[in-house]
This record gives structure tokens, C-alpha cells and sequence, in this order.
């Protein structure tokens, strides 16, 4: 895909999947906004990007600073055309009994909220038509996990959301969809893998797929290829899915 002169929104760009999405954005052609709470990684990707890249440490959590971040990456790269809602957070990872309820609300604020806030603030800044939301999915928005109460309620919220901004903008040419990943070689895997809770945990490091596959993947999505899932979730763990991207 040739995406030169199009701005990428990817939020939790300093590691993981948001840093392999902005360097795949960016390899497009792309400008690429990068959003996180940690500057100091967050300048090194833009650093090694270029001047293609903006740098914008903000908390997803707060609505004020993720409209500010957003005017700024409009205004200086002259628009918003994709937005990548990938900022999330797996602790606390405990028996809902036992968890701690500021971090529980904490958890909601950025995987919930956050993908609220960027929507919000985002979506009135764009062009819909041609426009694309997407935000990153689990299996858990499916089914409870133990110890991952916060993590399931979660992203089956920001799945929801993902389906509402569908319902109301599709119409106005905004595409929408959601990725469901799969489990990746990322931190917060190594989280998962302390606590020593529910199956997940038990998995090895080589059961776990790169994060540059859900990166070339969330480029693909953005292509007319993948409109059939619009409104829907795609998911890595699908052959088809994988073929169509060029990962097998």
C-alpha cells in the first residue's frame, strides 16, 4: 500500500504493537502520530523514523490531553486519516475478590475510556470518507479468564464501542473494525507469564507470534480488501486472515 501523504494515529506506540505499526505505517509512506505516556521511547521511535514521525506523550485516560495531541499531530501534518487504538494495559491481574478496585478502575479508564477518548476526539478531526478506526481487540472480549476480570470487561467494552462508531458513521464513510491478535511477543505477555495465572500464562515464548504480524496487519485492514470485516473483528488466529496479509 502507498499511503504517502495520509497521518496514522497509533496510540501505545512506544513498544510492542504500537511501535512495529508505526515503523509498518511509516515504510507506506505514512505520517504517523505516536501517542503514549513514556516520551523518552516514544522520541527514540520517532528519532529512528524521521520526519515523518511526531512524538506526543500524552495519557490516553485523559480526554483534554488526547484532543490536544490530536490537533497538534493535525496541525502539523495537515489531517488525520487513520487511527489506531492500541494503548492497553493487562494489570491487575487477580481473583476479582481480591483485586485492588483503584487499579481494577484504573485498567478501565485506559482500555476503555482511552479508546473512547481517541474516537471522540479523533473522528470530528477527520475526513470520514475514506477515513479508518481501528481498535485492538482480545479473544478475552469473548469469553472470562480468570484473574483477567478487568482485562475481559475491558475489551469487551472497547469491542463495543468499535461496533457503536460503526453503527453511527459508517454511512458517512468512516470504516471501522477491530483486531483480535491473537497472543503476541510482547511486555505485556512477560506480565502474564509472572503471574503465573489461568492457561495463558502456561504458554511458551515460542507459542507467541511477532508483534510485526499484527502491525502488517493493521496495514491491511486499511485497504478495501478487508472491508468485509468492516464492523467486525479480524482475527489473527484465522489462516484465511494470515494468507490474505502475506503472513503465510
Amino acid at each position: 500500500m502507498d499511503l504517502s501523504g495520509k497521518t496514522v494515529v497509533v496510540t501505545g506506540a512506544s513498544r510492542g504493537i504500537g511501535a512495529s505499526a508505526a515503523r509498518v505505517f511509516a515504510d507506506a509512506g505514512a505520517n504517523v502520530a505516536l501517542l503514549a505516556r513514556s516520551a523518552a521511547p516514544l522520541e527514540a521511535l520517532a528519532a529512528e523514523i524521521g520526519t515523518r514521525a511526531l512524538a506526543l506523550s500524552c495519557d490516553v485516560a485523559d480526554y483534554a490531553a488526547v484532543e490536544a495531541a490530536l490537533m497538534k499531530a493535525k496541525s502539523h501534518f495537515g489531517g488525520l486519516d487513520i487511527l489506531i487504538a492500541n494503548a492497553g494495559m493487562i494489570d491487575p491481574i487477580a481473583r476479582l475478590i481480591e483485586a485492588d478496585p483503584a487499579d481494577w478502575a484504573q485498567l478501565i479508564q485506559v482500555n476503555i475510556s482511552g479508546v473512547f477518548n481517541i474516537m471522540r476526539a479523533g473522528v470530528p478531526m477527520m475526513d470520514k470518507q475514506g477515513g479508518t478506526v481501528i481498535s485492538i481487540g482480545s479473544g478475552a472480549a469473548q469469553r472470562p479468564l480468570e484473574g483477567w476480570s478487568a482485562y475481559c470487561s475491558s475489551k469487551a467494552g472497547s469491542l463495543m464501542l468499535m461496533r457503536a462508531l460503526d453503527l453511527e458513521e459508517r454511512e458517512n464513510g468512516l470504516r471501522v473494525m477491530s483486531l483480535s491478535p491473537g497472543t503476541v511477543a510482547t511486555q505485556m505477555q512477560r506480565e502474564i507469564k509472572a503471574s503465573g495465572i489461568n492457561a495463558v500464562s502456561q504458554l511458551d515464548w515460542e507459542d507467541h507470534i511477532p508483534p510485526e504480524w499484527p502491525a502488517q496487519t493493521l496495514l491491511w485492514m486499511c485497504s478495501a480488501d478487508a472491508d468485509e470485516y468492516l464492523g467486525a473483528e479480524v482475527s489473527l488466529r484465522d489462516e484465511t486472515v494470515r494468507r490474505r496479509v502475506g503472513l503465510i
